[in-house]
């Protein structure tokens, strides 16, 4: 994958994330916060970082729950270390850190 088709992809998975949040009506706080960092801040603060690492061509997560890669595998964003996809996984970790259930699917 180039440069132009990484971003193109990362681009439109956090535009997914953010709209996503948008309508989940969960308590939470979200910005772009620099070109390709989403920043979420849960009610007691704490935040999650997803952002576009363009050097490893990947979309990085950072949570209280630990730090997550995810590499495009020509479908979909999955995990590189447990496969996971990234909307059902950044589902559950950002309902672990918020103390609210939050779906980004569908």
């Amino acid at each position: 994958m180039n440069d132009r088709e990484f971003h193109t992809l990362a681009g439109a998975a956090l535009q997914q994330i953010e709209s996503a949040l948008e309508r989940s009506g969960a308590d939470l706080d979200y910005a772009m916060v620099s070109d390709g960092v989403l920043e979420i801040e849960c009610s007691d603060g704490s935040k999650i970082i997803v952002n576009r690492h363009d050097a490893a061509k990947e979309i990085w997560v950072a949570a209280r729950s630990g730090g997550f890669h995810y590499r495009w595998d020509g479908h979909c964003w999955q995990d590189t270390r447990h496969g996971k996809e990234l909307m059902a996984a950044l589902s559950r970790i950002i309902s672990q850190q918020a103390g609210e259930t939050v779906s980004l699917l569908g």
